[in-house]
């Protein structure tokens, strides 16, 4: 009976060990996707396509800037573009620009520097001032200089699943699912935020046709925006495999809404203030340490998406610069205008 009586407090003892050791050893924290070391990676590649472009005789590729007013984020954004194209081997300016140009003279440096066989690569640094119309400005870039990918012609063609120019976070958000291996062929996908610059072109990319021409990812996209109630907006979330929030709102996206082993990519950037410091900061749309205790991948900000951003404005520079083989009528009208 004693014998039967120590078995027993021995397998007692056991199955306390191996609860023990189940509840000690929790998952481990999402896997921190840097995106700063996905960019070095991309870079690399663009300057080897610029070297072997410029030693097979071509002129090397040349990105021009439009700068308008004197917004701090956006000079930034620029500092950040020239600095990334002369890594690359790109030339590059930037036009300055007083905040009180007319929109007229805008499109009229526009059309100049479409018609300069020398640009390879234009855009104009958005926001605008309220008196411009933005849509009007991107389309008045001309689509094979199109670097942001704005253009309606390149976005229609995005549309299409045809090869264009790919606006550059959206693309930047593709690459980093596809480069860290997260799977997309039929699964849950939902992007937060509509907008026809991020949001949509994200969506677009993820939920279209991985057989076509610009393959996509072959995914079941939600999209939600500002009317979509926070209530059912979780109802998505916390059956998606991806999300991608892209909406602007600080810690819109909480550890509550996703399911654990969800890929989170975090497109926002918000300044606030640090209620410890009282300093300004800079934050996503996700509530990333939260996030990070369920998630199975998590892009950081900064630090994230954004170096991503920069990276691909730089393929697009390069795939301009090639697009006087492709569309050479068009170079030798520009060239025979300037």
């Amino acid at each position: 009976m004693a014998t039967i009586r120590a078995l027993r407090k021995l397998c007692q003892h056991s199955q306390h060990q191996v609860c023990k050791l189940h509840t000690t050893a929790s998952r481990q924290e999402a896997v921190v996707i840097s995106g700063r070391k996905l960019a070095r990676q991309i870079r690399e590649e663009t300057r080897a396509d610029v070297d072997k472009w410029v030693s097979a005789g071509h002129r090397r590729p040349h990105l021009s800037v439009i700068l308008v007013g004197e917004n701090p984020g956006s000079h930034s954004y620029v500092l950040n573009k020239t600095r990334a194209a002369a890594d690359v081997g790109i030339s590059s300016e930037t036009i300055l620009k007083h905040s009180d140009i007319s929109e007229e003279e805008l499109l009229d440096l526009i059309y100049k520097l479409n018609a300069d066989h020398r640009v390879d690569g234009l855009l104009v640094q958005l926001p605008l001032p309220d008196h411009i119309d933005e849509r009007a400005i991107c389309n008045a870039v001309s689509p094979t200089k199109d670097v942001d990918g704005f253009h309606v012609v390149n976005v229609g063609r995005m549309c299409l699943d045809q090869s264009t120019m790919l606006p550059a976070t959206p693309w930047g958000v593709w690459e980093i699912i596809n480069r860290t291996g997260i799977p997309t062929i039929g699964k849950n996908v939902v992007v937060a935020g509509r907008s026809k610059n991020v949001g949509m072109p994200i969506a677009m990319l993820l939920h279209t046709d991985g057989r076509h021409e610009r393959p996509g990812g072959d995914a079941t996209v939600t999209i939600s925006h500002r009317y979509t109630p926070k209530d059912q907006l979780r109802q998505h979330t916390k059956i998606a495999d991806i999300i991608v929030a892209a909406a602007g709102i600080p810690n819109l996206i909480t550890a509550d809404m996703i399911k654990e082993g969800a890929a989170v990519i975090d497109v926002g950037i918000n300044r606030v203030q640090d209620p410890v410091t009282g300093k300004s900061r800079l934050v996503g749309d996700v509530d990333f340490e939260g996030v990070r205790q369920k998630a199975g991948f998590i892009t950081p900000v900064p630090g994230g998406v954004g170096p991503m951003t920069v990276a691909m404005l730089m393929k697009n520079t390069i795939k301009a610069a090639k697009n006087v083989l492709l569309y050479p009528q068009e170079r030798i009208r520009m060239a025979a205008a300037s």
